[in-house]
């Protein structure tokens, strides 16, 4: 394809790596190589594993080498790693976790679908593959997980790239939220300057839905509170004007008066749903959780901002928050309810990193931080920042938190010289 190769692996992992007789579940990768080298050639490259922002995201797929990808290939065979419930990988949805039956038991199955079990799974693969320690490359949630991986099997790795991606080691994820709304905040009143007409706009529809129903192409109502959830794009370089484009034809004339128009109800709903991303909504807290519970952090925290209500004077788009209410409005989720509220109030969950080896930590490591990332916290990821030993920071404003969709090559490569100048030493 287009200068590529692309082949498939299917791997049986266990669904709990500490039980020997655990059930097996299926992980997909997909490796892409540059066509510029000979088959021979490209089979004695070395890997790179790529880790995909989620949690609950699947691997890339592409049909063309551009960007961080086709810089990566001059020197590396890329895994595409889709993560466990994703992708091909064995999904885990609401019809797959039914066969379970109760919600205690889609619960306690999905303890193994955070970062410990992505890190332990990608070991055994490359165990698999005959691979050396491995170049990591994490974007995002991929970035959390590379830090688990750099604690709990950092002989794995060989160097560790992480975008928008430097996860609190400790603390709870009300700090995280709380970092979040102030960020989501700044970030509205930066676009409302570039488009004060959207400002109205935005006022108008959420007026409008209190008044008028308006329904999402997949049956249920739009409300003020699921609308304010296209405030995603607000996180992207270019997706943030984007916003401007899908709420410029908002509303549309009818007979009845004014009506948001079938175009936009279809972008809407497209940013809204969940239905092909349920893990986001179910494990999202919980990323951040080691030993004590999520308790709906966002929706706790969102009592100290009332300028993100939905019944606020001027109504503020918001972030990657996620919230009870979620699970009521979102058809795809409905019936993932009790399951959500047991992940929510779960205490005992694993440690997720390891504070004392990544002190000590000797993999060469490099991490983009952005200075106004609205999901990932420029504060809060220099802090990690400073407790990983070997891990050097670019701190950029250059980029938003989708830097590596707007100039990966540049951002991939600069990341890979860092690591290979801590690797040749200082008379390099």
């Amino acid at each position: 394809m287009r200068g590529l190769r692309a082949t498939g692996h299917v791997f049986r992992v266990p669904l709990d790596h500490a039980d020997p007789d655990s059930p097996r579940i299926e992980v997909f990768a997909r490796e892409y190589s540059s066509s510029e080298h000979a088959e021979d050639a490209a089979a004695r490259l070395p890997w790179l594993l790529f880790l995909q922002g989620g949690p609950g995201g699947r691997g890339v797929r592409t049909t063309q080498l551009s960007g961080w990808m086709k810089a990566a290939a001059r020197d590396f065979r890329i895994l595409m790693l889709d993560q466990r419930g994703t992708g091909l990988s064995t999904p885990a949805d609401a019809a797959t976790l039914a066969t379970l039956r109760t919600p205690e038991a889609q619960a306690d199955y999905l303890t193994h679908f955070r970062a410990d079990s992505i890190v332990a799974d990608a070991e055994l693969v490359r165990r698999h593959l005959g691979s050396r320690p491995w170049t990591v490359f994490g974007q995002s949630y991929g970035g959390f997980c590379t830090l688990t991986y750099l604690s709990h099997a950092p002989e794995g790795i060989e160097r560790a790239l992480i975008t928008g991606g430097l996860a609190p080691l400790a603390g709870s994820p009300d700090e995280v939220y709380r970092a979040t709304f102030a960020r989501v905040e700044a970030r509205n009143a930066e676009y409302f300057r570039w488009y004060p007409e959207d400002r109205d706009r935005v006022t108008r529809i959420a007026r409008h839905l209190d008044r008028v129903e308006e329904f999402l192409p997949s049956g249920e109502r739009l409300t003020v509170r699921r609308f304010q959830m296209i405030g995603s794009f607000l996180g992207g370089n270019t997706r943030v004007h984007a916003l401007h484009y899908l709420l410029e034809d908002a509303f549309t004339t009818t007979a009845a008066g004014p009506r948001l128009s079938a175009s936009f109800l279809e972008q809407v709903h497209a940013v809204v749903s969940r239905a092909s991303q349920p893990l986001y909504a179910l494990l999202h807290e919980s990323i951040y959780c080691q030993g004590a519970a999520a308790s709906w952090s966002a929706a706790r925290v969102l009592e100290e901002y009332p300028q993100f209500r939905d019944d606020a004077g001027e109504v503020l788009l918001t972030g990657e928050m996620v919230y009870p209410w979620y699970f009521e409005e979102d058809p795809a989720l409905r019936p993932l309810r009790a399951v959500a509220d047991i992940l929510a109030g779960k205490t005992d969950w694993g440690p997720l990193y390891d504070a004392d080896v990544l002190a000590t930590n000797t993999v060469p490591a490099a991490a983009a931080v952005y200075r106004s990332d609205i999901y990932v916290d420029r504060d809060l990821s220099l802090a990690t920042a400073s407790s990983v030993r070997n891990l050097q920071v670019w701190e950029t404003d250059e980029f938003h938190h989708d830097g590596i969709a707007d100039d990966g090559e540049a951002i991939f490569e600069r990341l890979l010289a860092m690591t290979r100048r801590a690797t040749a030493g200082p008379t390099a």
